[in-house]
């Protein structure tokens, strides 16, 4: 029977209980177990597709097109195995099925209510993954704090779910706070102890609990925390601040969070751990022989989340050229026509972000000018490959109205039109050209060699495309088409002739860079960039 944790928070929010999820997983995986996480988000949104990146950080794409948590891109890069829709699940899809039921007349007019309706739609999706024979465990992270009022049908849910499965197959976690008061000297414990009292209401008795602390927990403040909050002293698990997230799953098996977890599931130990490659990894990140200053111009910069999968890409590329990579926001709304040069000389290579509407849009278009004329290696991603499109039509084609006309509708030369399924699309929740796609790379081009094959897949997230009616105009003055979808002439890549790097992606390489596999094209733009500052 597959095996089923449960991760709870209290005390505060953004304690880390993605990263702690993650981290148990991988220590898990490691030891040779099948394993996969799942996030249940308690807002009524069905989805963050529609969420203000100031809001919630970046929407993740997963394979299936599903758009879900940030904090299933760490999954992904601490597993390197792709999620799907079943691995996010808010409380908006979980009244959105239920009510589609009611309407199809399934409770054959009994009332519906939160418990048991709701809360048995929630098991059922717990149990969705590990009912694929595809996993031996599967680690369900319960968004938001113990204590919050739409949280309460995930919690009800889960001491059900316990109930029916027993104390063998499942386990609950509870990641909390225990807070150094500096004036008092010393670590505080009451807010565990308060976090704890208001799960044991809810009718759960956590299993393990692990707390995250700013000093090292001392022999009595475990006996202290498991005394009062009736577990094990070897189930209060330590997770002090760590320099990196990819610390934590070594400070967790420092900590055994694998073995006691292993031991509360009857479950064998199996193999040692085998994260060799993992430390080698930690060792190029901590260790760099070189730095490169690499400017992200974007619009939501005040929020790094909202560019999440971009900054953690940078780290798994910096480490495969043992490098450092300094990003430095730079907010595309500042960006004119007078002061870029100020801005953005120093760097040694620009990625544009990519991002949704007019606003710092111009701005963009100045940061591509720049690092085209003055030959600084340029990456640009969804919109910054459509940015770069928009100022080569402008400024070396002399289509001085080129424009996107998701930016003006009546521009003169629709560089960038929308694409022809989404004319009609007027609900925007889940309706953008989302998922893998495949793409055929031009014999011969930079993103060929940079693959190293031809025909790849990557993640999409997009209404606007490259209009093909400019693609010979294009294509004859040097900005190449080297990627292609097969089914639908989609023009993927485009890149620039005798420049040292100026690539854009309609696509975003970002969600699949993992620890294990740096993703090529952030590979070989950090090294690009480290050749440019080398050379100046």
């Amino acid at each position: 029977m597959t095996k089923y944790i449960f991760v709870t928070g209290g005390v505060t929010s953004s304690l880390g209980k993605g990263i702690i999820s993650a981290s148990l997983a991988k220590l898990l995986q490691s030891r040779g177990y099948r394993v996969t996480i799942q996030k249940f988000d308690p807002y009524i949104n069905v989805d963050p597709g529609t969420l203000n990146p100031y809001e919630h950080g970046e929407c993740y794409v997963t394979e299936d097109g599903a758009e879900t948590d940030l904090d299933l891109g760490h999954y992904e890069r601490f597993l390197n195995t792709p999620t799907s829709q079943a691995n996010n699940i808010t409380t908006g899809r979980i009244y959105q099925n239920v009510i589609n039921r009611e309407r199809e007349g399934a409770f054959l007019g009994k009332t519906v209510q939160v418990v048991p309706h709701i809360t048995d739609e929630i098991k059922r999706n717990f149990q969705i993954l590990g009912e694929s024979g595809n996993y031996d465990i599967v680690i369900t992270e319960i968004g938001g704090t113990v204590g919050d009022i739409e949280s309460l049908p995930f919690v009800e849910a889960v001491r059900q779910f316990r109930w029916e499965v027993g104390s063998n197959n499942s386990l609950v976690i509870h990641l909390t706070l225990v807070p150094y008061l500096a004036a008092a000297g010393e670590l505080k414990t009451k807010p565990t102890q308060h976090s704890v009292k208001t799960l044991l209401e809810y009718g759960i008795q956590p299993d393990m609990l692990v707390c995250r602390t700013e000093h090292h927990l001392t022999a009595d403040i475990r006996r202290k925390v498991a005394q009062f909050c009736n577990v094990n002293i070897n189930a209060v698990i330590e997770s002090i601040d760590a320099s990196t997230i990819y610390d934590v799953p070594l400070l967790m098996l420092k900590e055994q969070l694998d073995k006691t977890v292993l031991a509360k599931l009857k479950l064998p130990t199996k193999n040692d751990p085998d994260l060799e490659s993992w430390k080698d990894f930690l060792g190029r990140l901590k260790n760099p022989t070189a730095e490169v200053r690499i400017g992200l111009v974007g619009k939501y910069v005040e929020l790094p989340d909202a560019y999440k999968s971009i900054t953690e890409a940078f780290i798994h590329a910096g480490a495969k050229n043992e490098c450092k990579v300094k990003v430095e926001y730079i907010h595309s709304e500042s960006l004119t026509p007078e002061n870029a040069v100020e801005r953005l000389q120093g760097l040694q290579g620009v990625l544009v972000a990519p991002g949704f509407g007019q606003r710092g849009f111009e701005g963009k278009i100045e940061a591509i000018r720049y690092v085209r004329e003055n030959n600084i290696p340029f990456f640009g991603i969804c919109l910054g490959m459509q940015c770069a499109v928009v100022e080569y039509g402008r400024h070396v084609l002399h289509l001085e109205a080129a424009n996107s006309v998701e930016m003006d509708g009546h521009t003169t030369y629709p560089v960038i039109s929308m694409m022809e399924g989404q004319k009609n699309i007027t609900a925007k929740g889940g309706t953008m050209r989302l998922g893998a796609y495949p793409c055929d790379l031009k014999k011969g081009s930079k993103a060929a060699a940079i693959y190293g094959k031809q025909h790849i897949s990557e993640r999409h997230r997009h209404r606007y495309e490259f209009n093909n009616e400019y693609l010979q105009q294009y294509e004859a003055s040097g900005l190449i088409p080297s990627g292609i979808n097969p089914e639908n002439n989609l023009v993927e890549i485009v890149e620039l002739k005798n420049h040292p790097f100026f690539i854009g992606a309609q696509f975003h390489p970002e969600l699949k860079s993992t620890v294990a596999n740096p993703h090529p094209l952030f590979v070989n733009f950090v090294a690009a960039s480290l050749a440019y500052a080398r050379k100046n």
